[in-house]
């Protein structure tokens, strides 16, 4: 494998290789002939519909399959063509599906991704299993997997080859692969798009969307051609869904990335034709618990398959719990069939709506930032109708409240809320909903003392009595109350304000810390409601007298858009510590900053520093790609930028000015090309204090 190959994502890689298959072609001297001309499928469309131009004979999609968005396992994103991946792991997920409950959730479909056939076909043209994953082959898998009441998935490449180059694509074998899949009891295909010899999308798609309905045996149908010719446009009658998007990683940014392409998609979704933005990353380590919590909200919100991509055989108990909430699931699942609309988007903060067969609106509040932010709208924005009261049933606490039609929460970084929101009748039979927040929680130097005022606001129709707060810090932290912590009765639409005083342990060391606002209130019901809200906090402290390294300091927050800040290295790919010695134009440096675009590191200078500096440059380990631009940020204002930069320039000097600054901003910019090798080195950065 090319040394630069693991920087590329998997669709990158897809494009490359189609784009090499197809200049063989050309370079051969071969035509683009429709598929079925090239190769002579041995199990064809019959004579009267030759297999180019079947797709004017079929019945148009949807036929009943896919009603709600498909929902089961798929083990790409936790094996790809690992040894993990064989008989024993998939009857292992379908005997798990059973025995925890997801079966019951609604979980159905057991699906195989590459590499499951030999690389070659037999003398007749088939396709064979491969003989050390699948010893007793597809049929058997079928089999025991149907013997659950479940379904069996598989996978294939509408080009020569499949993705991994692992075994044959069913480009000109669409008639006689669908054949084979249909005798071994599959259910469900997903169809891939790699070394498809530059055919034409719909052509490719089409052809095999008649090869399975000439099977007679139903079986859903996924293109996974990445979003690349728009099939939301054309694809309803062809497929039962369709990728909107590259590959989903297991990383933050790329999860809200992928968020972003395909909520705008929301008019082409609905039963038997579906969105599809790539498979569940949940569970398999690179985000945390709260961001999968938010990466299975919006997917659900959405509208989208729930295609669980963990090995569940080693999953944790918070990972089921995720996969496994029914009740948003039930969002997901729900009949009516609509996908979220985005009604709000500014600074980070997300509202979305959908619709349920019920009347009822599911609405999320999701936080991108990094930080805990007021996410807030009303019953009325959210599409529902004029109530005296509506019921509020938080789906991640599985708690009700009501609102007089306010929806408004402190949002902890990363976190999505997702609430089933119903005018009621009974509203006054359920506690009112409280919110609670802060206002930004500034870094507190060590040794020094801060001010935080929380906030406390009854958002029902009825008091909130014996309302009480509490803020807590770490061990040995000094937090006292300058106000009243309390009130006998906090009337609708009314708040309480309490103002506090926060002091670090003296010797706490740099670093993100955590406080627990909670409070604790009773309905005029009798009804005891706790809720506790965590506040990051950072504790700071100045660079020392003299020069230092940024790599050698404790940055306040970092953010990157593939993998993690690296200090002393390259960014490398989505793990830490996997990167390279910091290298640009040639040159090797030995400290720095490996980043890559979009990404931001913000620093505490305490007013204490006079200068920044740094060597800046694209990574040479994207072999010549990429093309950046770097920012430094005083306070809030720009004083240093470097201009366009691509893998092919040298290292660039940017030094700035940031004399009486309490933060430092360190910027990577993608330049509007996407974000694909964009590695950019804060080689040699340096402050002066």
């Amino acid at each position: 494998m090319h040394p630069h190959t693991p920087l590329i994502p998997r669709r990158a890689r897809r494009r490359v290789v189609a784009a090499l298959s197809a200049a063989f072609l050309c370079t051969a001297g071969m035509t683009a002939l429709p598929a079925a001309a090239r190769t002579g499928d041995t199990g064809a469309a019959p004579a009267t519909t030759p297999a180019g131009t079947a797709a004017s004979a079929a019945p148009r999609l949807p036929d009943g399959l896919a009603r709600t968005p498909p929902m089961g396992f798929n083990n790409w994103n936790s094996t790809h063509c690992g040894a993990d991946f064989n008989e024993a792991m998939i009857k292992g997920i379908a005997d798990l599906f059973v025995e925890k409950g997801l079966k019951a959730a609604g979980y159905e479909y057991v699906n195989l991704d590459d590499c499951w056939a030999q690389k070659d076909r037999d003398a007749n043209g088939k396709l064979v299993p491969d003989t050390t994953r699948f010893p007793n082959g597809i049929k058997a898998v079928a089999d025991y997997v149907h013997s659950k009441g479940l379904k069996l998935g598989i996978y294939t490449s509408a080009g020569t080859t499949t993705c991994a180059r692992a075994m044959p694509g069913a480009l000109g074998h669409e008639y006689s692969d669908a054949r084979q899949f249909a005798d071994w009891g599959v259910d469900y295909l997903k169809y891939d798009n790699c070394n498809n010899q530059g055919v034409d999308a719909k052509q490719r798609y089409t052809t095999m969307r008649d090869a399975l309905k000439a099977t007679g045996r139903p079986i859903v149908y996924s293109i996974c051609e990445w979003g690349e010719n728009k099939p939301w446009e054309w694809a309803a009658d062809v497929g039962h869904l369709w990728r909107t998007t590259g590959d989903i990683g297991d990383v933050w940014d790329s999860a809200v990335g992928i968020f972003k392409e395909n909520a705008p998609l929301a008019k082409y979704a609905g039963p038997g034709h579906w969105n599809d933005p790539d498979m569940l990353e949940v569970g398999n380590g690179g985000m945390t618990d709260t961001e999968y919590r938010s990466h299975f909200s919006l997917w659900s919100m959405m509208a989208a398959p729930l295609l669980i991509g963990t090995d569940l055989r080693k999953a944790s108990r918070a990972t089921y719990d995720i996969l496994g909430n029914r009740e948003v699931i039930g969002l997901d699942q729900d009949p009516l069939g609509k996908q979220a609309e985005v009604l709000k988007s500014d600074g980070g903060r997300w509202v979305l709506s959908k619709p349920l067969a019920d009347g009822d609106r599911a609405v999320a509040l999701f936080n991108e930032s990094d930080r805990p932010q007021r996410i807030a709208t009303t019953a009325k924005e959210a599409g529902l109708p004029q109530a005296s009261g509506y019921r509020l049933r938080d789906l991640w606490k599985h708690e009700d409240t009501h609102t007089a039609g306010e929806i408004a929460a402190t949002v902890p970084a990363h976190g999505t809320l997702v609430y089933r929101v119903s005018p009621d009748r009974r509203w006054a039979h359920y506690p009112p909903a409280v919110e609670t927040g802060a206002d930004g929680i500034e870094p507190i130097e060590v040794g020094a003392e801060a001010r935080v005022a929380t906030l406390t606001r009854n958002l029902g129709r009825t008091p909130a009595f014996d309302v009480k707060v509490s803020l807590k810090g770490p061990q040995g932290w000094r937090v006292e109350p300058v106000t009243s912590t309390g009130s006998p009765a906090l009337p609708p639409d009314k708040e309480l304000v309490t103002a506090w005083k926060i002091a670090p342990l003296a010797g706490t060391k740099p670093g993100a810390y955590e406080l627990a606002l909670t409070t604790d209130y009773r309905s005029a019901r009798g009804q005891q409601v706790t809720q506790t809200l965590p506040l990051p906090v950072f504790a700071v402290q100045a660079p020392p007298a003299g020069t230092s390294y940024a790599s050698d300091l404790t940055w306040i927050t970092a953010t990157n858009g593939y993998g993690p800040v690296e200090r002393d290295m390259s960014v490398g790919g989505p793990r830490a510590g996997d990167g390279t010695p910091l290298r640009i134009g040639g040159v090797t440096y030995p400290k720095g900053l490996g980043a890559h675009a979009p990404s931001e590191i913000t620093y505490y200078t305490g007013n204490k520093c006079s200068a920044f500096s740094a060597q800046v440059g694209v990574d040479d380990e994207t072999g010549d790609q990429g093309s950046v631009s770097f920012e430094v940020w005083a306070d809030g204002q720009r004083v240093a930028e470097s201009g366009k930069l691509t893998g092919k320039d040298p290292a660039k000097a940017v030094s700035a000015s940031v004399a009486g600054a309490r933060t430092v901003r360190l910027v990577v910019q993608d330049v509007g090309d996407g974000y694909q090798y964009d590695h950019g080195d804060w080689a040699d950065a340096k402050f002066s204090c």
